[in-house]
């Protein structure tokens, strides 16, 4: 799941939720949107994705 995996990236390099939301698409509510339920469209989990392969910085 999407929001399992933001988890572990922002505990593996230690980034707060809202910088993450604000560096993958501009929205410091991000994360928690995403562990409240929200369902993000196509475009914007492709974004998280590249963001996250493009700064693997202290994931395992």
């Amino acid at each position: 799941m999407l929001v399992n995996t933001v988890r572990r990236y922002l505990r593996c390099t230690g980034m707060r939720p809202t910088s993450f939301g604000r560096r993958t698409i501009n929205d410091p509510r991000l994360v928690d949107d995403l562990i409240a339920g929200r369902q993000p469209r196509a475009e914007t989990v492709a974004r998280i994705e590249a963001f996250i392969a493009a700064h693997p910085e202290g994931m395992r």
